[in-house]
Order: structure tokens, then sequence, then C-alpha cells
């Protein structure tokens, strides 16, 4: 059988889910596309979504060239950390969805810690 990328990145995905389960506060989330990022902040038990932004939204996509590049991702990471500020969560946990951290990831979690939110 073989395993494709998105398989392992799943399979990633999976060990860090756990891990982030054990230690019991909020998760942020992440999904990348080629053409979007989104974000979502959910509860410890991960039964509510707290905040979410994406470059679908209106406000975050104001002011930008694409919705595909790292100035798109930074712009994700400010909304998201702004809007979990707002409903009282400032310490998360950061699920990158075993995509790698570089690129459209690390620029979305550097402006959520820039922001205000601690991971």
């Amino acid at each position: 059988m073989i395993i494709t990328k998105k398989q392992r990145r799943l399979r990633r995905a999976i060990k860090t889910r756990e891990h982030i389960r054990q230690l019991g506060i909020a998760r942020l989330s992440i999904h990348r596309t080629a053409q979007h990022m989104y974000a979502q902040v959910t509860a410890s038990d991960g039964a509510k979504v707290i905040a979410a932004a994406s470059t679908l939204q209106e406000k975050v996509r104001e002011g930008l060239k694409g919705t595909g590049n790292v100035e798109a991702a930074k712009a994700v990471g400010r909304a998201i950390a702004e809007r979990s500020k707002a409903a009282g969560v400032t310490k998360v946990a950061f699920d990158r969805a075993g995509f790698q951290f570089h690129g459209r990831v690390k620029a979305l979690a550097e402006a959520a810690r820039e922001a205000g939110l601690e991971f």
C-alpha cells in the first residue's frame, strides 16, 4: 500500500493532537490550502469553537494582494489573536495539523504571538 503525502501529514497531526489533549488547554488549529489560510481556537475539550478567522472573511482580506501568501497568513494570525483575546483566551496550544513549521504556517504563528497569544 502506498502512503500518500496527505496521509503522512495526517499521521503527524494525530500525534500532536493527542499531546495537546493531555495538556488540557485551548487549541489553535490551522489549515493551509493553496489559496487560503484558516485558523480556529477550540475549547480544551474540543466541543466549542471560541474564535475563527480565515482569508475568506472580508475584514481579514482587506488590503491584501492575494489570499495564499505570507502576508495573508499574517493577517489571519493577527485576526485570530484579537478574536480569541476578546473571548477571554490568551494561552493556547498550536496545532499545525502536520504542516511543516515554515512559510505561511510560521508567519501565522509569529503574527498571533505578536498580537498577544501565548503558545
